[in-house]
């Protein structure tokens, strides 16, 4: 009887301190998880709702005299029938499509090489690096000087080499401005891809590769069989970063082309900037925003949908 007074002597003693513990490390949990909350709320979701609510107005700053009356879905009908609108959203998915698929190749292809071992293979990882560390404009900037007609780097050296008769108005034609942005972009973002997928080829254990080795499988055949199916999340990961970013791609075009040459190379982002920033058209302007996001996110689920492995 007296150890069992003891212990529930002690118990009641424990139960206070255990239950003040949990209020504790809730109290503090709570104010941990507060600061970035009300940051999310404020910086993400407030812009987010602020501009649906902008695209169901009509929002002219150059007309203040006008208010702001709420037009529904205006200007979402507006933007169907603006061919502009249609022409840069054209764009900005052959755009990111073109730039994606050669990225990921061509940054697999890269991260493979850096994953072996050879002497001085830092070097190599940081020079692979190093187009994706070059700010934006600058990247484009220094290649729009390469591509000037008149005293452009590649028109000199194929001039100097014979390979045609007068230079070659690169940023000038709608082709070939348009494979042009392409190249500038691949450069830049086929060495962020590489190092998203070194990772991934890092994960994967040599164990695997010696017993497929030792089961009579061939480099291409453990490529196919191993690396690409563990990969997979990773490729997904990787995609939907770049996707999202070709799809928003506004620094590259503007400092190459300024959306030329008549609008050819003009992106949705570029269009939208030209609506809100330089006609002052906020309601419009927003409702392209919102236009742009529902297409990045249907982008974002089909990748979700047909890539994503849970195991």
């Amino acid at each position: 009887m007296l150890v069992s007074s003891r212990s529930i002597a002690a118990r009641q003693v424990l139960l206070p301190m255990k239950r003040s513990k949990r209020l504790n490390d809730k109290t503090l949990a709570f104010w941990l998880i507060t600061p970035p909350v009300l940051f999310l709320l404020l910086f993400t979701l407030y812009p987010i709702v602020k501009v649906f609510w902008m695209s169901l107005h009509q929002i002219s700053v150059t007309q203040p005299w006008l208010g702001t009356p709420f037009i529904g879905l205006d200007n979402y009908a507006e933007a169907l029938k603006d061919t502009r609108f249609w022409h840069s959203t054209g764009f900005t998915l052959a755009f990111s499509l073109i730039t994606v698929v050669f990225e990921i190749v061509l940054g697999l292809f890269l991260a493979m090489i850096a994953n072996k071992t050879f002497p001085f293979r830092g070097l190599v990882r940081a020079a692979i690096l190093f187009p994706w560390a070059l700010p934006a404009v600058t990247n484009a900037l220094t290649w729009r000087w390469m591509y000037n007609s008149d005293y452009g780097l590649f028109n000199g050296m194929l001039l100097q080499w014979g390979w045609i008769d007068k230079p070659i108005n690169w940023l000038g034609s709608t082709n070939l401005a348009f494979i042009s942005v392409c190249i500038v972009a691949i450069w830049k973002t086929a060495s962020f891809m590489a190092i998203i997928l070194l990772g991934g080829l890092q994960s994967i254990s040599h164990d695997i590769y010696e017993a497929a080795h030792i089961d009579g499988a061939s480099k291409v055949q453990a490529f196919f069989q191993i690396t690409l199916p563990l990969l997979k999340n990773v490729f997904l990961v990787a995609l939907v970063l770049r996707t999202m970013h070709s799809l928003q791609a506004f620094d590259l075009m503007y400092g190459l082309t300024q959306g030329g040459p008549g609008n050819s190379t003009e992106s949705l982002p570029m269009y939208i900037h030209t609506k809100a920033f330089i006609d002052m058209e906020w309601g419009y302007g927003s409702a392209l925003g919102v236009l742009l996001f529902v297409i990045i996110f249907a982008i974002s689920m089909l990748y979700l949908k047909f890539l994503y492995d849970p195991e």
